[in-house]
């Protein structure tokens, strides 16, 4: 009994431990976002501002509108991302879960070898790529740069859930006289939201973190996005403005905070499911 109640709580510990330590770096740009730039420049470091003020906020809501500019195309590439390759990964996904074609077994295999590879190992290959059509420094090449970058996952996590859902329904609905457009939109696809859902939720998560892609593709100040725009623009060569940063850092994780409290359950099937059945 003893030796049970030890193990219990030397669970509970490491668990605490971990959980600080995963959480520890947010409470650190929270508290900062709360201290004077100067407070901020302290050593040894305050670990609670010893006079919390809300200078940084009033300053990026009231002086740095580049950040709201940075914050809508944010959204604007994040959100036509996620639907582009929702849609892309619901048709490719069906048909590689469906249909035995001759390739089937390499064009499988071609998504993982795809993931195999860094993204900066196919930078320059696509800067010319896009460079051929015109489309560098656009926020429309930006968005198919992303969603060439999403597929290969997404299609892979939604072959795993049409798999999961019998043949058998789809014969039932043949039989009665459906075709195959109609048993993908009105039979199979309700029976998979919490994957489109999951892709959908990835795509977006995944874009708005990107900073690669951005830094690259963009040049034009008002195009790019959140992690380019800030890196480019608030991070100086010389100092910092270390509260303002990290407030920034704070308004920039709301959407996805929001998202993953909202949605966490279809995203953690998701990729549980991508895990033990792709």
């Amino acid at each position: 009994m003893k030796n049970r109640l030890f193990s219990s709580l030397l669970k509970y510990i490491v668990l605490a431990v971990i959980l600080i330590f995963l959480l520890f770096p947010i409470y650190w740009v929270l508290i900062t976002s709360f201290k004077s730039n100067m407070e901020a420049y302290r050593f040894p470091p305050s670990f609670f501002p010893t006079d919390p003020t809300l200078d940084a906020y009033i300053k990026l809501f009231e002086v740095n509108n580049e950040f709201f500019v940075y914050y809508k195309n944010n959204f604007i590439v994040s959100g036509v991302t996620a639907l582009i390759t929702t849609v892309l990964a619901i048709f490719s996904g069906y048909a590689l879960s469906r249909f035995r074609f001759r390739w089937h077994k390499w064009a499988v295999a071609l998504l993982l070898s795809s993931q195999m590879f860094p993204v900066v190992s196919r930078m320059i290959s696509l800067y010319d790529l896009l460079g051929d059509i015109n489309l560098i420094n656009t926020m429309e090449g930006l968005i198919l740069a992303l969603i060439a970058d999403m597929l290969p996952f997404t299609v892979l996590l939604m072959v795993s859930f049409f798999d999961a859902v019998p043949n058998a329904i789809e014969e039932a609905a043949f039989i009665d006289g459906a075709n195959r457009s109609q048993i993908l939109f009105q039979i199979v696809t309700p029976l998979v939201k919490p994957g489109m859902l999951a892709v959908g939720l990835y795509a977006f998560l995944a874009t708005w973190d990107d900073y690669l892609h951005a830094a690259t593709l963009i040049q034009t100040d008002s195009l790019r996005t959140l992690s380019a725009g800030v890196a480019l623009r608030y991070l100086g060569e010389l100092s910092y403005d270390w509260s303002l940063i990290n407030t920034i850092s704070i308004i920039g994780t709301v959407p996805m905070v929001a998202l993953f409290f909202f949605f966490q359950k279809y995203m953690v099937k998701g990729l549980v499911a991508g895990a033990v059945k792709g």
